[in-house]
């Protein structure tokens, strides 16, 4: 079965090389999110792209998302239920934090333009995106699930955590994986584990 890789902000697909290499994934996907859309980079426009993407694939497929691509692979499970086959959510938030994403915007204005030059957008089309996710809120959708659900968290990604524990207790039936002495990336930092829970959701 495809499994489906969507980096967060500030990666590139090349984030879950080791993760695939490690899970022994022969048919897996990694769309770079930043030129999907092929012009207004927006979260609006991402998505549409990516269900564009995948709308002419072999389905159901698993989609494995960090942080930005988690948010994505869940509101595209919550659109397109016949198409997936499980989801695998790690560092995501369903309900945009206004604090955390007021403070991202800060940052991302005091960062010098060169700061984003690797994450295959500029500093004008990342504070596009975070600021068109504000008022993403995925609550009252999330109950309707039905496909097996896995959601990561590293025991040291404060500003996820308590948002990972509150999605296990809208979905009881879904699977938290917290991983002690790992941090917000995941996929980089500790792509052994992740591909292990990868592999235990084929088995």
């Amino acid at each position: 079965m495809k499994t489906v890789f969507l980096h967060g902000l500030g990666q590139t697909p090349n984030a879950w090389e080791e993760v695939i290499r490690s899970a022994s994934l022969s048919d897996a996907d990694c769309p770079p999110l930043f030129s999907l859309s092929q012009g207004e980079i927006s979260y609006p426009a991402i998505l549409a792209a990516l269900e564009r993407r995948l709308a002419d694939g072999p389905a159901p497929f698993t989609l494995c998302g960090l942080s930005l691509g988690a948010v994505l692979a869940l509101d595209y499970a919550l659109r397109n239920r016949e198409r997936v086959a499980s989801i695998v959510l790690v560092g995501v938030q369903f309900k945009m934090p206004r604090l955390l994403m007021a403070f991202q915007d800060v940052v991302f204005r005091l960062l010098p333009g060169k700061a984003f030059a690797g994450m295959g957008l500029d500093k004008p089309d990342a504070l596009r995106l975070t600021r068109s996710m504000r008022s993403l809120d995925f609550t009252e959708k999330i109950p309707s699930l039905s496909c097996p659900v896995t959601i990561v968290c590293g025991q040291k990604d404060k500003a996820n955590l308590k948002a990972s524990q509150n999605l296990k207790a809208l979905l009881p039936r879904a699977r938290l994986c917290l991983l002690p002495g790992v941090g917000h990336a995941v996929n980089e930092c500790a792509p052994e584990a992740l591909a292990a829970l990868l592999r235990a959701e084929r088995a």
